[in-house]
């Protein structure tokens, strides 16, 4: 890989790790609610997860989808619904108190399975392989993933503490209901690039 194109790589996983993204807002709703520490597990597994589907879709995933076009839209279907389902999750989430030892944030497992059904995750994985692997050799895919690794977890992290930040401001259950319902809302909206693409 040349030195410009693992720029242009290095930009597009910055870009799109920073930027909003059902990842992004419900680890900022998890910081808010768990604080940073607690919510390690999920960043953990947005990342590691995320390099795992990279690795996945270089090494061939991507042609059963070009070979059966209808899972695309199966898979449309099943993360729009998985996604409304945690912005309904999101929205009622009551107070850390109140919900006792039932309320703990996502843990690595979930956070790592939930990339194969965030849609954000899939652009992202389809783009850099198709972009930045031409040759799709095992060593240009390898380096896709260990600079998403590098890139993400950082990111990902900073929404976190953004979301830790925020949590000095929710001191009473109707500022955390309303921050919550906010959260659920950006990820509802999220949505709109995958069932109304341009």
């Amino acid at each position: 890989m040349t030195y410009e194109l693992l720029t242009a790589l290095a930009l597009f996983a910055f870009v799109s790790s920073i930027t909003p993204g059902p990842n992004n807002l419900m680890l900022m709703a998890s910081g808010a609610n768990f604080g940073f520490r607690r919510t390690i597990p999920h960043m953990l597994g947005v990342a590691l997860g995320f390099v795992f589907m990279v690795l996945l879709v270089g090494a061939g995933l991507v042609q059963v989808f070009d070979a059966f076009p209808v899972s695309y839209t199966v898979l449309k279907a099943v993360s729009v619904v998985y996604l409304l389902w945690l912005a309904w999750k999101i929205a009622n989430a009551a107070p850390v108190e109140a919900r006792g030892a039932d309320g703990r944030p996502m843990t690595f497992l979930q956070a790592a399975a939930f990339q194969w059904v965030n849609p954000k995750a899939w652009a992202m994985a389809l783009t850099a392989i198709s972009a930045y692997t031409p040759d799709q050799t095992l060593a240009a895919i390898l380096l896709v993933g260990v600079v998403f690794g590098a890139i993400n977890l950082p990111s990902v992290g900073s929404w976190t503490v953004l979301g830790q930040q925020m949590a000095r401001l929710l001191t009473s259950r109707r500022r955390l209901m309303l921050f919550n319902w906010t959260m659920a809302l950006l990820l509802v909206a999220s949505l709109y690039p995958v069932i109304w693409p341009q």
